[in-house]
C-alpha cells in the first residue's frame, strides 16, 4: 500500500453532502478539487478562524462547501464564476447545507470584478480558475489580503504549461508573499502576505 493510499484510508469520510457533490461532479464530468485539497482548505479555515474568504472559480461549489462547513458563524465567502449553470449546482448544495446565507455568488469573469472588489483584509483567497489568468489574479488579490492572510492557488503541478511554469516563478518570488508549493492534489501554492 502506498503512503497516499494509507492516508486516504486513514481519514474519515467527508460529510454526506460533500460525498454527494463528488458523485455529481463525476457523473457530469465536471472537474472538482481533489478531496485532499478540500481537507487542506477546511483545516486552514478552521485554524485561522477565517471569516472573510474570496474564491475565484466556483464551479459546482465543492471547495466552497468544504470552506463554508469549516467557517465560523460570522464568516462569509465571496465566490466568482461566470458559469451560472455550474454555480446553480453550487447554490443548491450550499442551501441544503444551510450555508447559502453566508455566501455571495458572482456570475461574472473574475478580471471584471477584482479591480473594484470592495472587501479588504481578507483572511483567505482561493484561486482555482483560468490558469492563463493566474498571474493577473495574483496581482489583484494580494492587496485585498490582510497581513498574514493566505492566497492559495490550485493546479500548479505538474508544471507542463509555459503559463504555469511562469506563474510558479512569479508566485514563489512575489515580494509581498512568503510562498511555497506543496504536492497536495494537483499541486497547491500557498503564500502568506508579509507586507
Amino acid at each position: 500500500m502506498s503512503d497516499l493510499d494509507y492516508l486516504k484510508r486513514l481519514h474519515r469520510n467527508p460529510a454526506p453532502l460533500l460525498l454527494e457533490l463528488e458523485q455529481h461532479g463525476r457523473a457530469d464530468d465536471v472537474p472538482l478539487v481533489d478531496r485532499e485539497t478540500g481537507r487542506f482548505l477546511s483545516t486552514l479555515v478552521h485554524a485561522m478562524q477565517a471569516n472573510r474568504i474570496l474564491e475565484i472559480g466556483t464551479s459546482y461549489g465543492y471547495s466552497t462547501l468544504w470552506m463554508a462547513l469549516a467557517m465560523p458563524p460570522a464568516g462569509h465567502i465571496w465566490t466568482i464564476d461566470p458559469d451560472s449553470d455550474r454555480t446553480s449546482i453550487a447554490i443548491e448544495f450550499l442551501r441544503r447545507a444551510g450555508k447559502f446565507d453566508d455566501i455571495s455568488v458572482m456570475n461574472q469573469p473574475a478580471l471584471e470584478i477584482l479591480p473594484t472588489f470592495p472587501v479588504r483584509n481578507l483572511d483567505i483567497v482561493f484561486i482555482d480558475a483560468v490558469d492563463t489568468e493566474y498571474a493577473e489574479y495574483l496581482e489583484l488579490v494580494v492587496p485585498l489580503l490582510k497581513r498574514s492572510g493566505l492566497v492559495i492557488v490550485d493546479n500548479l503541478l505538474p508544471a507542463t504549461s509555459t503559463e504555469i511554469r511562469e506563474f510558479n516563478k512569479i508566485f514563489l518570488n512575489h515580494p509581498q508573499l512568503d510562498a511555497t508549493i506543496v504536492p497536495i492534489g494537483n499541486g497547491i501554492g500557498m503564500g502568506s502576505r508579509i507586507e
